[in-house]
């Protein structure tokens, strides 16, 4: 006669399931109601103002937000790790003149100037990321040194140029005005990205380590994960999407000079902190860093809809990235506070 012998059900990761359940609807409620907000947001400019919600508004609308929520995807996935990229603006106008001078007067085909953008900007986030994870200088310092350094290099090689669209391919300026089924091509082209991206983050291991990495990065250490080699790697994906962004800020708007985009980069950063993605790494989505941008950018249009001075809008933009960092630090606290509870409940179970 055989006896089995059950063993007890693993209560010890009961905490932990529980802790991640938490946060989860924490940022999932957070999402809901950046989304709530834009609705009402664009409801009332539309009692407002009808046209707001024309055909060619919500085209406009789309197209206005397609490259910020590009950047922000990119951005995430730095801030995820507990660290900044403030060069993303400068790449994308390095991008831009870039793949303008390269494409001007000739038949280059779109895919050819893509990979140009992409390079260029895998080239400067592979040198953030390098000096950041190998050489341990602060994120901050080291994208801010590169905002400026990229900055001198395009202006010094463009020296005043200014590139026509009339220059451009067609075949380039297609790719920023045409549409499937009446939706621009390029809401597409960041609607996929932003998926990918987050599929990528939850569903695969090195992508749930630059969570792990923000988190904690003494407990990424010791469970082994190679954190400078994600870190270089999360800098690289945001070098590679400012890139594509600029070379689609070309087929955008065909017109290209050496600032494009020029301070960008706070309104990427203020897009990823609204969104959800705590400035102190580990939590968020970019999903929520999605609607932080479509927010921006939709305040933005309202305010030109309403006609009210554009100085509002960086006056706004700032109001609710100091509010989105206060929110972000009651609800640590809130959740860590509820995790200590639970977790002595469970203790005493025990």
């Amino acid at each position: 006669m055989t006896t089995t012998i059950e063993s007890p059900p693993d209560t010890a990761k009961a905490p932990e399931r529980s802790a991640s359940s938490l946060v989860d609807a924490v940022f999932r409620a957070r999402e809901i109601s950046i989304a709530g907000a834009l609705a009402l947001l664009v409801l009332g400019t539309y009692l407002a103002n009808p046209l707001f919600l024309s055909d060619q508004g919500i085209r406009d609308l789309l197209l206005n937000a397609s490259i910020l929520v590009l950047l922000a995807v990119g951005q995430s996935a730095v801030v995820i790790t507990r660290n900044i990229d403030l060069s993303v603006g400068s790449v994308v106008g390095l991008s831009a003149f870039a793949c303008g001078k390269f494409v001007a007067g000739t038949d280059h085909g779109v895919l050819t100037v893509m990979l140009l953008g992409i390079a260029i900007g895998v080239v400067c986030g592979l040198v953030s990321g390098a000096l950041v994870s190998f050489g341990r200088v602060p994120a901050l310092v080291v994208t801010l040194g590169m905002l400026y350094i990229i900055q001198g290099v395009d202006y010094w090689w463009a020296q005043g140029e200014q590139i026509s669209a009339s220059d451009v391919p067609e075949a380039v300026l297609g790719l920023g005005s045409g549409s499937v089924l009446g939706v621009p091509y390029l809401p597409l082209i960041a609607l996929v990205l932003l998926a990918a991206t987050a599929y990528f983050l939850r569903g695969y291991r090195s992508g749930r380590e630059l969570y792990a990495i923000g988190s904690s990065p003494e407990a990424a250490r010791l469970a082994g994960i190679p954190i400078r080699r994600r870190v270089l790697a999360a800098y690289a994906f945001s070098g590679a999407v400012a890139g594509f962004a600029g070379a689609l800020w070309l087929a955008r708007f065909g017109t290209v000079v050496a600032d494009n985009a020029h301070g960008w980069e706070l309104t990427v950063v203020s897009a990823v902190v609204v969104g959800g993605v705590a400035i102190t790494g580990g939590t968020g989505t970019v999903w929520g860093a999605a609607l932080g941008a479509l927010l921006l950018t939709t305040i933005g249009s309202v305010l030109v809809v309403l006609k009210v001075d554009s100085f509002w809008q960086g006056a706004i933009t700032g109001a609710l990235l100091l509010l989105a960092i206060s929110v972000d630090r009651i609800v640590n606290l809130r959740v860590t506070a509820a995790l200590r509870k639970r977790n002595a409940r469970h203790d005493h179970g025990a």
